[in-house]
């Protein structure tokens, strides 16, 4: 069996150290965004800055501008946070939307999504932080409590309300993704969202006052109409899009009969192992699997791997 803590899941296994104790201090923060070894990661409307030309594919790498460089981009007020320390190097992210076009000469901007599929895998995880944390501050300027406009705090992990007194910090919305099975059968679905042909694991957000086990045999009787017994933890997945924590699971059904919800998802089928190893494999190509990064396909090819 697959070992999840060996896996390379898409946005997870972040190099940086976040230095929350530190990044409190306005005064280190200055002194780390003016050294001259700061990097900033550029991003435009939170598509990030990639070197090469537009279009170019199989490999490539963020563009990390030098502080300096970066400070002379752009407007001056566009939103800039702390992502964290390699060593003695401290990295920010800035997304710019003054930007019209990539700087000359640094590479091209492009989707997070369709980078991530590029990008080595640390330079993924920093990505993700990255969008994760400019897409709140983009969408929290004002305060929830009193609708005055705040301001950013350390570094990007707080904002306050000069108006009211309250704080806000950055959310992460935690999602429950599971891979229903009952023997030597898995069942996978299709969203109306999903391209054509394409089928993956069931999923669903956690709502207030449940727990893991409770979201995930409610989120499957919702879209599928299957009642689940047994819930086993898998491993999590960062997740950026907008801001989320997919929680992986096995979820062993107590039923078998699936009666799709036609909102959500628009087919579901039980696939036997022998199957599932063939479209692993790419010897069959009745479906599309999910992305081979993702905690999904993960989740797929662990249960198919067990004996």
């Amino acid at each position: 069996m697959t070992d999840a803590t060996t896996l390379t899941i898409a946005f997870s296994g972040n190099p940086l150290d976040r230095a929350s104790v530190k990044r409190a201090d306005p005064a280190w923060l200055a002194a780390a965004r003016t050294d001259s070894k700061a990097r900033v990661l550029l991003l435009w409307q939170l598509q990030p800055l990639l070197a090469g030309p537009e279009g170019a594919g199989d490999s490539l790498e963020l563009v990390l501008v030098n502080g300096a460089a970066a400070s002379r981009l752009g407007e001056t007020g566009a939103t800039e946070v702390f992502l964290g320390l390699d060593g003695d190097i401290a990295y920010f992210a800035r997304d710019d939307s003054s930007l019209t076009e990539a700087p000359a000469g640094l590479g091209h901007f492009r989707d997070a999504r369709a980078a991530a599929a590029l990008l080595p895998a640390s330079q993924v995880a920093i990505l993700g932080q990255a969008k994760a944390l400019l897409d709140w501050h983009d969408r929290h300027g004002y305060c929830a409590r009193c609708g005055a406009a705040t301001t950013l705090s350390d570094g990007g992990y707080r904002r306050l309300c000069g108006q009211c007194g309250a704080e806000h910090f950055p959310r992460t919305d935690p999602a429950v993704i599971m891979l229903v099975t009952a023997g030597d059968h898995c069942l996978l679905g299709r969203n109306k969202r999903f391209a054509s042909g394409f089928y993956s694991t069931l999923a669903g957000f956690v709502e207030p006052g449940e727990t893991i086990e409770e979201a995930v045999a409610r989120e499957v009787l919702e879209e599928v109409n299957i009642r689940i017994g047994r819930v086993r933890y898998f491993a999590s997945q960062p997740w950026p899009f907008p801001s989320s924590l997919m929680i992986g699971c096995f979820a062993e059904a107590s039923t078998r009969d699936i009666t799709v919800d036609g909102e959500e998802i628009i087919a579901a089928r039980w696939f036997d192992r022998a199957t599932v190893k063939r479209l692993i494999a790419r010897e069959n190509r009745e479906i599309g699997l999910p992305r081979r990064d993702a905690i999904a396909f993960h989740l797929i090819r662990t249960w198919a791997e067990e004996e």
